[in-house]
């Protein structure tokens, strides 16, 4: 057994796979089995990836985002699609991660090229249940994807401005 690293030149190797993937994101996984009990992965995302919101139970999964690279919104939702609240991780500010609780509606959106997350969440994995995806959300393939990833950012931009008041 050995440790296995993290590395910079790592690290790039995801995000040159990110930007030259058609989903501008791409997950490298550190566990080993779908079975194991905590998943480990990297994320690298680029902005315009659009992740639909979606939640994690049956079995209920909490999920924490340690940002390594750039800058991401983790997004909350409410059961009817309205932002609840919002982290920008980003280490410069020192914002260097969340965990979203079980069973909470969720989305990533990265706001910088290369950006990357070290992602951990409950095992195991099993794609047929793993997340419930949001009803008031288009899939990720659906011609609207795109319009309602904007309709979001706007959201975000209008939600950080009250939230900066208090």
């Amino acid at each position: 057994m050995s440790l296995i690293p993290i590395t910079e030149k790592e690290i790039e190797k995801f995000v040159e796979a990110a930007r030259l993937s058609e989903r501008k994101r791409i997950i490298f996984n550190y566990h080993t089995y779908s079975e194991d009990t905590m998943q480990r992965m990297i994320n690298a995302i680029e902005p315009g990836s659009y992740v639909q919101p979606h939640k994690h139970e049956n079995p209920d999964k909490s999920e924490v985002f340690l940002i390594l690279k750039g800058k991401l919104a983790v997004v909350i939702y409410d059961s009817l699609g309205e932002i609840e609240d919002c982290i920008m991780l980003d280490r410069e500010k020192g914002n260097f991660g969340v965990e979203v609780p079980p069973c909470t509606w969720h989305s990533i959106i990265a706001f910088e090229s290369g950006t990357v997350v070290y992602e951990v969440k409950h095992g195991p994995y099993d794609p047929a249940t793993d997340k419930v995806f949001a009803p008031w959300a288009p899939a990720e393939n659906h011609p609207q994807a795109n319009e309602y990833l904007l309709h979001i950012l706007k959201k975000l931009n209008i939600f950080a401005g009250k939230n900066s008041k208090k």
